[in-house]
């Protein structure tokens, strides 16, 4: 745990100015990236007994993920820090007009245990490439990464600009936010966590982003083309033994082609993971025993038609697929967040949009359709953090996309560019000239408003 001590030394750090020129940004960005590099092997091995991540499924989602927006940012960093001209207004000619990407300070961001390493680091890249200093606290429940992880910033960073904090999150990050006030908190995690971070922000009124989660629903038409809908929803739903963030909460087909996807969504997971998951190659674990438990409860809340084995001494739950599910059950209210895909059928759009209106604004909305008619039906339909068409959840991984939720699912987005906005303060500045000075402006104002009304519009 920090104390308030080595809180204050970022504060000074920063007040100095050293973090503010563009040299530095990009010399520290590119030290990260380097570093990255340098443990690629033992962040391999860290991820894999944590959450039993394959080396290709760690560059695909993890470190690979972190080089990519670290190579966008060291390479637009000088643009994103240019001052941006806007027009001037009638009013205020000769006047020029500008705004500028200011640093936000000392920022606070809180990593989740799920991709422990993309999901704590890219926030970061973002943060020091505003100009920032960074606090920065993993999730306690993948140790392996968190160890490699400290190692990498402490080895790259002095403690007074980047501090890296380790310990149960449900005592040290109540204890910074109450006695130190940041300038943002950046929290991925629980949206039942992420409320009590913000109320501790609004104490103290610190600016919060919150990247959340919720029930992502996936609509298949039945005009998709369902050998690949089912390829690409069975590859994201149990990618990371379906703990992630963006993977399709529950399923939603049309009548008419129900059978044929569930028999497409069968072969598609044995074809990934084989008959035993459980010594594939590509399938991990449960992250811990709490999870497990969680997760198995609702294997019992519909009709197993695929998958349902468990074993909780290897924290395995293997790929399952659920039909006959009771809207009122916890499988349809809270983010199942593992490898349980509940499939419902509907008839009519009215029909489905009534389910996903029980579970507003989720951080992700995906449809599967040749229609582009219905493509549009759909996005307008549902409010959501982000939308695939014929695709689910692999807009994360485009660093052009702002990525964050809306509502339960979150306030904020990041990556690339995003990420820089979200540790940047945008100031404007005016400049006016001396040598003209119009009597006008000043009082006395009587006999004015019929100009104010033409200059002021």
């Amino acid at each position: 745990m920090a104390d308030i001590s080595s809180l204050e030394k970022l504060r000074k750090y920063f007040n100095s100015g050293a973090t503010r020129t563009y040299d530095f940004r990009k010399e520290q960005l590119k030290k990260l990236k380097a570093s990255i590099l340098n443990h690629e092997q033992d962040l391999y091995d860290a991820l894999y007994t944590d959450l039993k991540k394959s080396p290709e499924e760690v560059w695909a989602t993890e470190t690979g993920m972190v080089i990519a927006e670290l190579n966008a940012a060291i390479s637009h960093l000088r643009r994103w820090m240019s001052p941006e001209r806007v027009t001037t207004n009638l009013l205020n000619l000769p006047s020029r007009s500008k705004v500028l990407q200011e640093p936000l300070g000392v920022v606070f961001i809180i990593g989740p245990w799920n991709y422990p390493f993309q999901l704590l680091i890219n926030p970061l890249i973002g943060a020091i490439a505003a100009g920032n200093c960074v606090v920065i606290k993993p999730s306690e429940f993948a140790p392996a990464t968190d160890a490699v992880m400290r190692k990498i910033i402490e080895e790259t960073f002095s403690g007074d600009y980047i501090l890296y904090v380790q310990g149960d999150g449900a005592t040290v990050i109540p204890e910074m936010m109450n006695n130190f006030s940041f300038d943002h908190v950046f929290y991925t995690g629980s949206t039942a966590v992420g409320k009590i971070i913000y109320k501790m922000a609004a104490e103290r009124l610190v600016p919060v982003t919150l990247e959340l989660g919720g029930k992502s629903p996936c609509v298949v038409e039945a005009d998709a083309n369902i050998k690949v809908a089912a390829r690409r929803i069975a590859m994201t739903k149990f990618s990371n033994a379906g703990q992630m963030c963006v993977a399709p909460d529950y399923l939603l087909v049309q009548e008419s082609v129900k059978d044929k996807l569930l028999d497409a969504l069968k072969e598609a997971a044995l074809k990934f993971f084989s008959d035993r998951p459980e010594e594939s190659y590509s399938y991990g674990k449960i992250i811990n025993e709490k999870q497990f438990n969680r997760i198995a409860g609702y294997l019992s809340q519909g009709k197993i038609v695929y998958g349902g084995r468990t074993d909780k001494e290897k924290l395995f739950i293997e790929p399952t697929i659920l039909t006959d599910i009771s809207m009122n059950g916890s499988i349809m209210k809270e983010e199942i967040f593992g490898p349980v895909l509940p499939i419902i059928p509907f008839t009519t759009m009215e029909e489905a949009k009534a389910i996903i209106q029980n579970n507003p604004n989720p951080l992700s909305f995906y449809i599967y359709t040749s229609s582009s008619k219905k493509e549009n039906e759909w996005l307008e339909a549902v409010p959501a953090g982000g939308s695939c068409v014929n695709n689910s959840s692999w807009h994360l991984t485009n660093h052009h996309l702002p990525f964050g939720g809306r509502g339960f699912s979150g306030t904020g987005n990041y990556h690339g560019k995003y990420s820089f906005e979200t540790f940047s303060h945008k100031k404007a500045v005016m400049k006016t000239p001396t040598w003209f000075d119009p009597s006008i402006k000043y009082p006395p104002f009587k006999g004015k408003l019929k100009l104010f009304k033409w200059v002021i519009k």
